[in-house]
């Protein structure tokens, strides 16, 4: 919020300090010169700061290269309202003072960055960005509230294990936001072990939320006790959730939790991997569909529950990958719900320790890949090896989809073009899908 005389104080957290504070000299002032890959503002010196922008002047404590900032003196033209009121404590956001336009910009240059490391140039499309009240799945903190009958919701702290309640959020999907209270008096009976640290995975789907939850001790050898089951699913019934799992293993059930993708409906087992929003993942697909055009035979590698494999089934036979058998297996019963859908021949595998050779890609005519934010460099290897002349690389994190372009290109494929997507607002990650053809 802007002071009389133009200035700007940082929003400080209003919670415990961390457990081990770090002394810091003297206040002092340091301008901003660029934005970090963690979404910091970066000082002379490699001085990080967090919560500002290019250009700024800034009033800070800096202890080992880390600014805390008190003041910004001379705010930047592009900082903007922040729309949340938790920002600037809850670590769940870092960008949302920026305006929209160099806030994109960042991002694609983030990846023009990672790629530029490894000597590899290519045509970074306008990106796809995420409207605000679009993500179908948070994952939420719970602790203990005043009373032990009670239970905090919320995410962590900015650089902290600290929990920060929260009762808004605008990146969430207004029927989770709906759902905080309900949650929180469901994560109550889940406390009942003073170790027990849970965390609610949740995803709104077509049945409804399907709640997995991690991150609990059991109070006796058999896990949670029986009246804390009881209590959980009561809670759940109460505000008619669709289904609680505990890592897995039910605690409620009322529908199966199904979305629907491209002509298909799936039945997702507990826990199951979707994108983060349901727009991202049309755009994501749409893209790989039309790069992989007139292919009569494809693969889809680290397919989860089939995001990419049942859009591509429409006019090409698909073998589908993961190494996680319940989504492999859903993906296999979704086919059924789309007769027109050509066939999708599914394997588990863990194609990071076996990936598929490339003498098994001989009767292939594309591939698409989408591994988790560790990268495919394995199975690259093998894409490299093969005789494939067209493939998709989907990917979370630019680093490791660099290092993996770069053993593609070292084969003789080249990177056409590569769609950035905001699919995470206001946090530094950035997504990207790249088409390759050699």
């Amino acid at each position: 919020m802007a002071s009389a005389e133009g200035k700007f104080r940082i929003r400080r957290p209003n919670t415990r300090p961390n457990p081990r504070p770090v002394a810091a000299g003297p206040p002092v002032e340091i301008r901003i010169e660029t934005v970090g890959a963690q979404g910091d503002g970066v000082a002379a010196h490699g001085v990080f700061a967090p919560l500002t922008l290019p250009g700024e002047l800034v009033l800070a404590t800096v202890s080992g290269g880390r600014g805390e900032v008190l003041q910004v003196i001379e705010p930047s033209p592009q900082r903007v309202e922040p729309p949340c009121p938790h920002f600037g404590v809850c670590g769940g956001c870092a960008l949302q003072h920026w305006d929209p336009a160099p806030y994109l910009d960042w991002k694609v240059e983030q990846i023009r960055l990672a790629l530029g490391r490894e000597r590899i140039e290519t045509e970074l499309l306008s990106p796809f960005a995420v409207p605000p009240q679009s993500r179908r799945r948070v994952a939420l903190h719970a602790r203990r509230g005043s009373s032990k009958d009670t239970a905090r919701l919320g995410f962590k702290e900015r650089r902290s294990w600290n929990l920060v309640p929260i009762q808004v959020c605008p990146v969430s999907h207004p029927r989770l936001v709906a759902a905080f209270p309900a949650l929180a008096r469901m994560a109550a009976p889940l406390l009942e072990h003073p170790k027990s640290a849970p965390t609610l995975h949740v995803t709104l789907t077509d049945a409804g939320l399907d709640i997995d939850i991690s991150g609990v001790e059991g109070k006796y050898s058999g896990g949670l006790s029986a009246d804390a089951r009881m209590r959980v699913a009561e809670a759940a019934a109460a505000a008619d959730f669709a289904r609680v799992t505990l890592d897995g293993d039910m605690l409620y059930g009322a529908r199966t939790p199904s979305v629907r993708i491209g002509p298909a409906t799936v039945a997702l087992p507990p826990g199951a991997f979707l994108q983060a929003v349901p727009q991202a993942e049309q755009a994501m697909a749409q893209f790989a569909v039309e790069a992989l055009a007139g292919a009569g035979q494809v693969a889809d590698l680290f397919c989860g529950v089939g995001a990419f494999a049942l859009r591509l089934a429409a006019t090409a036979g698909v073998l589908a990958i993961d190494s996680a058998d319940g989504a492999v297996k859903a993906l296999a019963s979704a086919r059924a719900t789309a007769p027109g859908l050509k066939a999708i021949a599914v394997q588990t595998r863990d194609l990071s320790k076996r990936p598929l050779l490339a003498q098994e890609m001989t009767k292939l005519d594309g591939v698409l890949f989408d591994p988790p934010r560790a990268g495919a460099a394995e199975q690259a290897v093998e894409i490299a090896a093969s005789r494939l002349s067209r493939v998709v690389g989907v990917s979370c994190n630019p680093a490791t989809f660099a290092r993996d372009a770069r053993i593609l290109a070292d084969a003789g494929f080249v990177l056409e073009r590569v769609l950035p997507v905001d699919q995470f607002l206001w946090s530094p990650h950035v997504e990207l899908v790249g088409v390759f053809s050699r």
